[in-house]
């Protein structure tokens, strides 16, 4: 029987491919990835299954290895865990539960996020995500609403609300974001691979971008939304509208691809033209 277990988790580690892996304080956080998936039996999911892997896309996990040590998930992300670990979810009494909701309505991340703690292996729910490891160093970053996955203990999430009246109206984010703050780890679910993702690091620097598509940057950055010339007849002229603009000293990561995929996805599921009705009416004359 041990034998047979050794060979089941050497076949299962064998496809699998460590993405990128942070060890620090008791706490081990891995992307793992599947390279293959082989279990279908339905002919149509095979083919599915083949022109996904064709297109580069592959099921990602992330893995947790504890000792002694707590970690924080977004709610619902458990898939299993082994080891002498105990799960809790704190709401802080009835003022703790307020904010909680308050949280989970203006950030779209859960209202109750569990805390498992002690010894052992913790495996999240596995998906087609794409995510990045991050280390923070007693700082505070600001994230779009929904891209918090799961941190270690000590780790803040909170809500952040924009600074200024332009950035609220104008930014394409909403009043509210998640503001994570602290030190330790923690994993973010980003909106493109990390290949296709840009770090910029400002030093008293300005950066201005035309779109939404910067989805992480330093707390600390002053982020207002402006128009791209000094006057009207310039912003006419440019043919640019108004500019998410970053000032300071500070880390910005953006998706330049994020445009094209959701382009791509709203071409792909708006409704065939009725041509019916064209050649019908072709014929009255």
């Amino acid at each position: 029987m041990k034998g047979g277990e050794s060979i089941i988790e050497k076949n299962f580690y064998d496809n699998i491919n460590v993405l990128e892996c942070i060890e620090k304080d008791g706490i081990k956080i891995e992307i793992l990835e599947y390279k293959t998936l082989r279990g279908l039996r339905d002919v149509c999911l095979a083919e599915n299954l083949y022109y996904l892997e064709k297109a580069g896309m592959s099921l990602k996990q992330i893995k947790i290895t504890l000792n002694n040590s707590a970690v924080t998930t977004e709610r619902g992300a458990l898939y299993f865990h082994k080891g002498n670990i105990v799960a809790e979810c704190e709401t802080g009494g009835v003022g703790g539960l307020a904010k909680k909701l308050i949280k989970n309505r203006l950030t779209s991340e859960s209202t109750f996020t569990p805390t498992y703690s002690g010894t052992g292996e913790i495996f999240l729910e596995p998906g087609f995500n794409h995510y990045i490891l991050l280390e923070l160093k007693n700082e505070a970053i600001i994230v779009d609403r929904g891209m918090f996955y799961c941190c270690e203990n000590g780790i803040s999430v909170e809500v952040s609300a924009q600074k200024n009246l332009s950035s609220g109206l104008f930014g394409g984010e909403g009043w509210f974001q998640t503001k994570i703050s602290g030190t330790g780890l923690c994993v973010l679910a980003i909106p493109v691979p990390p290949a296709e993702v840009l770090k910029y690091e400002l030093k008293n620097e300005r950066l201005q971008v035309d779109g939404n598509f910067v989805f992480l940057r330093t707390a600390s950055l002053n982020f207002t939304v402006g128009r791209s010339a000094k006057n009207f007849v310039g912003n006419f002229t440019s043919g640019e509208g108004a500019l998410q603009t970053f000032e300071g000293t500070g880390i910005v990561w953006m998706a330049p691809t994020q445009y094209v995929y959701k382009t791509l996805a709203q071409c792909f599921s708006a409704p065939l033209l009725n041509t019916s009705r064209s050649a019908d009416t072709s014929n009255d004359d």
